[in-house]
């Protein structure tokens, strides 16, 4: 990836405007709940450190891959060590309160990106509503005429419980109740051999009642093609919708593996958040929020390709 790759267009004008706050020299911390073996968080952490390039500031970098505790404690060890601010994803719905109220109380800035969690006291939050995406995506296989009353929706997920998944299917859950259609959330993990052997295996032992798939996940739904080949199922035979945060994904969508993904603007994403932590601890404090993401057809696919190409 091109070291000058700039954050996609969605938000580009308040991360820049922000960007222009001076930042002291002292050191803010960037804490993802993902995988460095996912590709998508890669994204992320290009944004992060394109933010630390175009600002001059220290900047430190964690992932935990899941890991709660790993997580609390590095945000301690950042509030500890008298971090200027914090940029931080939530692993799971309510397990950062605890040390979000420590940063409050410490005067430290605390901005939540990525995964939303309403119930910890953050400043601020950048990134997508996961109960939006998660409506939009059934609504859009409603809409197209894909999926009806007494359809079968599988959903897999990398992490079961996990505040994205859990979120993204109350969205879909308010589509599908009303009208009959019923669905199964399925364990796929964080490896990416793995995921292809489950979701093949799920999709071999099932093939005859799955009328569409909803892939909440990037790894999942980047895997689509490669599950499609290794079974035997033709791209467009099964309608396909979830996230589009990879080069996998952008080419399923091209390729028509898949009909429609979400683009969470992972680079803009990341740089926002930093910019907002960087404007409050300059005094500056927040008071909004700042959504990201848009559902890309083949279409527009291209254009989110481009971006994860560095083109």
């Amino acid at each position: 990836m091109k070291t000058g790759l700039k954050p996609a267009a969605a938000g580009l004008a308040i991360a820049v405007g922000m960007a222009a706050v001076p930042v002291s020299a002292e050191t803010f911390f960037w804490v993802s709940h993902g995988s460095p073996a996912d590709p998508v968080w890669t994204y992320y952490l290009e944004g992060a450190k394109l933010w630390a390039e175009d600002t001059g500031a220290d900047l430190n970098t964690s992932f935990h891959s899941g890991d709660v505790a790993s997580h609390q404690e590095a945000i301690r060890a950042a509030i500890a060590s008298g971090a200027a601010g914090i940029a931080t994803s939530s692993p799971d719905p309510g397990s950062l309160v605890g040390v979000a109220a420590e940063a409050n109380e410490a005067g430290i800035p605390i901005i939540n990106f990525n995964t939303p969690d309403p119930t910890a006291s953050f400043d601020a939050y950048v990134g997508g509503d996961l109960e939006f995406y998660g409506r939009s995506w059934a609504q859009y296989l409603v809409d197209n005429n894909l999926v009806e009353e007494g359809d079968f929706v599988w959903m897999p997920v990398e992490v079961p419980g996990a505040t994205y998944g859990v979120e993204e299917e109350k969205g879909i859950a308010s589509v599908f109740e009303p009208l009959g259609i019923t669905w199964e959330v399925t364990d796929a993990t964080l490896d990416q051999a793995d995921i292809i052997s489950r979701m093949s295996d799920y999709l071999l032992a099932n093939s005859g009642k799955i009328d569409a798939i909803i892939g909440l996940g990037d790894l999942v739904t980047g895997s689509i093609k490669r599950v499609f080949d290794q079974v035997g199922v033709a791209p467009g035979d099964i309608p396909v919708v979830g996230w589009g945060n990879s080069l996998d994904t952008t080419q399923e969508v091209l390729d028509g593996y898949v009909n429609a993904a979400q683009w969470a603007d992972p680079l803009a994403t990341s740089y926002m958040a930093l910019s907002i932590a960087a404007m409050s601890a300059s005094g500056i404090p927040p008071g909004f929020n700042v959504t990201t993401g848009k559902l890309y057809e083949k279409d527009t696919a291209q254009v989110y390709d481009d971006i994860l190409s560095g083109n």
